[in-house]
Protein backbone atom coordinates (compact mmCIF):
# COMPACT_ATOMS: atom_id res chain seq x y z
CA UNK A 1 0.00 0.00 0.00
CA UNK A 2 2.56 2.30 -0.90
CA UNK A 3 0.12 5.12 -2.38
CA UNK A 4 -2.74 4.88 0.17
CA UNK A 5 -4.18 8.17 0.59
CA UNK A 6 -2.47 9.12 -2.77
CA UNK A 7 -3.99 10.19 -6.01
CA UNK A 8 -2.50 9.29 -9.34
CA UNK A 9 -3.48 10.52 -12.89
CA UNK A 10 -2.88 8.15 -15.58
CA UNK A 11 -2.90 9.74 -19.24
CA UNK A 12 -3.71 6.83 -21.51
CA UNK A 13 -4.99 4.91 -19.13
CA UNK A 14 -7.64 2.83 -20.96
CA UNK A 15 -4.91 0.49 -22.51
CA UNK A 16 -1.47 -1.36 -22.58
CA UNK A 17 1.60 0.03 -20.25
CA UNK A 18 -1.67 2.76 -18.77
CA UNK A 19 -4.43 0.47 -17.76
CA UNK A 20 -1.33 -1.80 -16.24
CA UNK A 21 -0.09 1.14 -14.50
CA UNK A 22 -3.73 2.58 -13.47
CA UNK A 23 -4.93 -1.08 -11.82
CA UNK A 24 -1.22 -1.32 -9.83
CA UNK A 25 -1.44 2.35 -8.61
CA UNK A 26 -4.84 1.53 -7.25
CA UNK A 27 -4.16 -2.38 -6.09
CA UNK A 28 -1.68 -0.27 -3.40
CA UNK A 29 -4.04 2.25 -2.35
CA UNK A 30 -3.80 5.19 -5.19
CA UNK A 31 -7.51 6.93 -5.94
CA UNK A 32 -6.84 6.57 -9.71
CA UNK A 33 -7.66 9.22 -12.50
CA UNK A 34 -8.23 6.86 -15.89
CA UNK A 35 -7.69 9.62 -18.51
CA UNK A 36 -7.77 8.70 -22.29
CA UNK A 37 -8.93 9.58 -25.28
CA UNK A 38 -11.77 6.67 -25.38
CA UNK A 39 -14.55 7.10 -23.36
CA UNK A 40 -15.64 3.29 -23.40
CA UNK A 41 -11.61 2.37 -22.58
CA UNK A 42 -11.14 4.99 -19.47
CA UNK A 43 -14.91 3.91 -18.29
CA UNK A 44 -14.14 0.22 -18.40
CA UNK A 45 -10.97 0.51 -16.22
CA UNK A 46 -12.50 2.90 -14.04
CA UNK A 47 -15.31 0.67 -13.51
CA UNK A 48 -12.77 -2.35 -12.88
CA UNK A 49 -11.00 -0.65 -10.11
CA UNK A 50 -14.25 -0.07 -8.41
CA UNK A 51 -15.65 -3.52 -8.80
CA UNK A 52 -12.33 -4.37 -7.05
CA UNK A 53 -12.84 -2.56 -3.74
CA UNK A 54 -10.64 0.68 -5.32
CA UNK A 55 -11.92 4.17 -5.86
CA UNK A 56 -11.08 5.46 -9.78
CA UNK A 57 -12.66 8.19 -11.89
CA UNK A 58 -12.26 8.14 -15.72
CA UNK A 59 -11.94 11.55 -17.70
CA UNK A 60 -11.71 11.74 -21.50
CA UNK A 61 -8.78 14.14 -22.50
CA UNK A 62 -7.01 14.56 -25.73
CA UNK A 63 -3.73 15.92 -24.14
CA UNK A 64 -2.62 18.06 -26.78
CA UNK A 65 -5.60 20.21 -26.20
CA UNK A 66 -4.73 22.56 -23.46
CA UNK A 67 -8.16 23.36 -22.75
CA UNK A 68 -9.39 19.54 -21.92
CA UNK A 69 -5.55 18.69 -19.90
CA UNK A 70 -6.42 21.61 -17.68
CA UNK A 71 -10.31 20.23 -17.45
CA UNK A 72 -8.33 17.01 -16.59
CA UNK A 73 -6.80 18.22 -13.62
CA UNK A 74 -9.45 20.19 -12.41
CA UNK A 75 -11.99 17.00 -12.31
CA UNK A 76 -8.30 15.33 -10.10
CA UNK A 77 -8.58 18.12 -7.67
CA UNK A 78 -12.62 18.42 -7.51
CA UNK A 79 -12.80 14.48 -6.82
CA UNK A 80 -10.10 14.00 -4.62
CA UNK A 81 -8.25 17.32 -3.56
CA UNK A 82 -4.80 16.50 -4.52
CA UNK A 83 -2.63 15.13 -6.98
CA UNK A 84 0.56 13.22 -6.12
CA UNK A 85 1.42 11.39 -8.92
CA UNK A 86 1.41 12.08 -12.74
CA UNK A 87 2.07 9.45 -15.61
CA UNK A 88 2.52 10.95 -19.04
CA UNK A 89 1.72 7.67 -21.02
CA UNK A 90 -0.67 9.05 -23.88
CA UNK A 91 1.48 8.08 -27.02
CA UNK A 92 0.97 7.60 -30.76
CA UNK A 93 3.12 5.52 -33.17
CA UNK A 94 3.39 6.99 -36.72
CA UNK A 95 6.07 5.07 -39.17
CA UNK A 96 7.97 6.94 -41.76
CA UNK A 97 11.11 8.50 -42.62
CA UNK A 98 11.36 12.50 -42.69
CA UNK A 99 10.56 12.41 -46.74
CA UNK A 100 7.26 9.89 -46.16
CA UNK A 101 6.12 12.05 -43.21
CA UNK A 102 4.06 14.77 -43.90
CA UNK A 103 3.40 17.99 -42.13
CA UNK A 104 0.60 17.19 -40.65
CA UNK A 105 1.51 13.95 -39.10
CA UNK A 106 4.66 15.66 -38.02
CA UNK A 107 3.03 18.10 -36.20
CA UNK A 108 0.36 15.34 -34.64
CA UNK A 109 2.66 13.52 -33.45
CA UNK A 110 4.55 15.84 -31.50
CA UNK A 111 1.31 17.70 -30.21
CA UNK A 112 0.81 14.10 -28.99
CA UNK A 113 3.89 12.45 -27.33
CA UNK A 114 5.81 15.84 -26.60
CA UNK A 115 3.42 19.00 -26.09
CA UNK A 116 1.30 16.24 -24.34
CA UNK A 117 3.86 15.64 -21.79
CA UNK A 118 4.42 19.37 -21.85
CA UNK A 119 0.72 20.40 -21.11
CA UNK A 120 -0.54 17.69 -18.89
CA UNK A 121 2.70 18.95 -16.14
CA UNK A 122 1.98 22.04 -16.68
CA UNK A 123 -1.54 21.44 -15.78
CA UNK A 124 -0.69 19.39 -12.28
CA UNK A 125 2.38 21.30 -11.77
CA UNK A 126 0.65 23.96 -9.34
CA UNK A 127 -1.19 21.97 -7.27
CA UNK A 128 2.25 19.64 -6.71
CA UNK A 129 3.96 22.70 -5.81
CA UNK A 130 1.38 24.18 -3.15
CA UNK A 131 1.98 20.34 -1.21
CA UNK A 132 5.56 20.65 -1.87
CA UNK A 133 5.48 17.10 -3.27
CA UNK A 134 4.59 15.22 -6.46
CA UNK A 135 6.03 12.52 -8.36
CA UNK A 136 6.05 13.24 -12.42
CA UNK A 137 6.45 9.85 -14.36
CA UNK A 138 6.66 10.13 -18.03
CA UNK A 139 6.96 7.28 -20.49
CA UNK A 140 9.56 7.69 -23.01
CA UNK A 141 11.06 4.85 -25.19
CA UNK A 142 14.16 2.53 -25.87
CA UNK A 143 13.61 3.62 -29.94
CA UNK A 144 14.21 7.28 -28.97
CA UNK A 145 15.74 7.89 -25.82
CA UNK A 146 19.35 5.63 -26.60
CA UNK A 147 18.50 4.06 -30.12
CA UNK A 148 17.06 5.32 -33.20
CA UNK A 149 15.19 3.04 -36.00
CA UNK A 150 14.42 3.33 -39.46
CA UNK A 151 11.49 4.54 -40.95
CA UNK A 152 10.34 6.22 -37.20
CA UNK A 153 11.51 9.79 -37.57
CA UNK A 154 8.79 11.73 -36.02
CA UNK A 155 8.73 9.07 -32.90
CA UNK A 156 12.01 8.67 -32.38
CA UNK A 157 12.31 12.44 -32.20
CA UNK A 158 9.37 12.64 -29.70
CA UNK A 159 10.67 10.39 -27.39
CA UNK A 160 13.86 12.03 -27.51
CA UNK A 161 12.20 15.19 -26.46
CA UNK A 162 10.41 13.29 -23.35
CA UNK A 163 13.40 12.20 -22.17
CA UNK A 164 15.03 15.66 -22.41
CA UNK A 165 12.40 17.38 -21.03
CA UNK A 166 12.13 14.92 -17.81
CA UNK A 167 15.65 16.40 -17.10
CA UNK A 168 14.80 19.78 -17.54
CA UNK A 169 11.85 19.69 -15.28
CA UNK A 170 13.60 17.80 -12.84
CA UNK A 171 16.21 20.64 -12.44
CA UNK A 172 13.61 22.98 -12.20
CA UNK A 173 10.75 21.47 -9.93
CA UNK A 174 13.57 19.57 -6.95
CA UNK A 175 13.07 22.69 -4.78
CA UNK A 176 9.60 22.19 -4.61
CA UNK A 177 9.06 18.23 -3.59
CA UNK A 178 8.58 17.57 -7.37
CA UNK A 179 10.75 14.77 -8.75
CA UNK A 180 10.48 13.74 -12.33
CA UNK A 181 11.63 10.54 -13.95
CA UNK A 182 10.91 8.79 -17.09
CA UNK A 183 10.92 4.77 -18.02
CA UNK A 184 12.22 3.99 -21.82
CA UNK A 185 10.53 0.62 -22.21
CA UNK A 186 11.37 -1.63 -25.15
CA UNK A 187 9.24 -3.58 -27.47
CA UNK A 188 5.91 -3.97 -25.13
CA UNK A 189 3.48 -6.46 -25.90
CA UNK A 190 0.55 -3.69 -26.56
CA UNK A 191 -2.21 -2.57 -28.69
CA UNK A 192 -0.19 0.15 -30.39
CA UNK A 193 2.27 -2.19 -31.06
CA UNK A 194 0.52 -5.07 -32.27
CA UNK A 195 -1.78 -2.40 -34.32
CA UNK A 196 2.00 -2.91 -36.63
CA UNK A 197 1.87 -7.28 -37.31
CA UNK A 198 -0.67 -9.22 -39.05
CA UNK A 199 -0.06 -12.43 -36.75
CA UNK A 200 1.54 -13.68 -34.07
CA UNK A 201 4.02 -15.25 -35.84
CA UNK A 202 5.04 -12.09 -37.31
CA UNK A 203 5.12 -10.39 -33.80
CA UNK A 204 7.50 -13.31 -32.45
CA UNK A 205 9.51 -12.62 -35.43
CA UNK A 206 9.96 -9.03 -34.16
CA UNK A 207 10.78 -10.27 -30.56
CA UNK A 208 13.34 -12.27 -32.06
CA UNK A 209 15.48 -9.52 -32.60
CA UNK A 210 16.25 -8.74 -29.06
CA UNK A 211 18.34 -10.35 -26.45
CA UNK A 212 15.39 -11.75 -24.42
CA UNK A 213 13.29 -12.77 -27.33
CA UNK A 214 10.25 -11.78 -25.81
CA UNK A 215 8.30 -8.80 -25.50
CA UNK A 216 8.30 -6.72 -22.23
CA UNK A 217 4.33 -6.97 -20.76
CA UNK A 218 2.56 -3.80 -19.40
CA UNK A 219 2.52 -5.07 -16.07
CA UNK A 220 6.85 -4.81 -16.09
CA UNK A 221 6.74 -1.48 -17.01
CA UNK A 222 4.10 -0.45 -14.40
CA UNK A 223 6.44 -1.96 -11.99
CA UNK A 224 8.95 0.41 -12.27
CA UNK A 225 6.36 3.40 -12.90
CA UNK A 226 5.19 2.74 -9.29
CA UNK A 227 8.90 2.65 -8.05
CA UNK A 228 9.74 5.75 -9.61
CA UNK A 229 6.68 7.11 -7.89
CA UNK A 230 7.29 5.92 -4.47
CA UNK A 231 9.03 7.12 -1.74
CA UNK A 232 11.33 4.37 -2.33
CA UNK A 233 12.85 6.06 -5.09
CA UNK A 234 12.90 9.28 -2.95
CA UNK A 235 16.79 9.72 -4.54
CA UNK A 236 15.54 9.12 -8.21
CA UNK A 237 15.30 12.50 -9.90
CA UNK A 238 15.79 13.66 -13.84
CA UNK A 239 16.75 9.41 -14.48
CA UNK A 240 15.54 7.69 -17.59
CA UNK A 241 15.53 4.25 -16.86
CA UNK A 242 15.59 1.49 -19.77
CA UNK A 243 13.51 -1.40 -19.62
CA UNK A 244 14.05 -3.28 -22.36
CA UNK A 245 15.15 -6.99 -21.71
CA UNK A 246 18.72 -5.72 -23.08
CA UNK A 247 17.96 -4.12 -26.44
CA UNK A 248 20.30 -1.32 -25.59
CA UNK A 249 22.84 -2.94 -24.06
CA UNK A 250 24.36 -4.00 -27.62
CA UNK A 251 26.58 -1.44 -28.79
Amino acid sequence: MRFEGKVAIVTGGGSGIGKATSIRFAEEGARVVIAGLHQKEVEDVARQICDSGGEAISVVVDVSQPDQVEAMASEAIKAFDRIDVLLNNAAILLSGSVLETSYDEWNRILAVNLTGVFLCSKAVLPQMIKQQRGAIVNVSSSTGNLQAIEHLAAYVATKGGVSMLTKSMALDHVGEGIRVNAVAPGPTDTPILRDVFETDEQIQEFANRFPMERLGSPKEIAALVLFLASDEASYLNGSVIAIDGGQTSRA
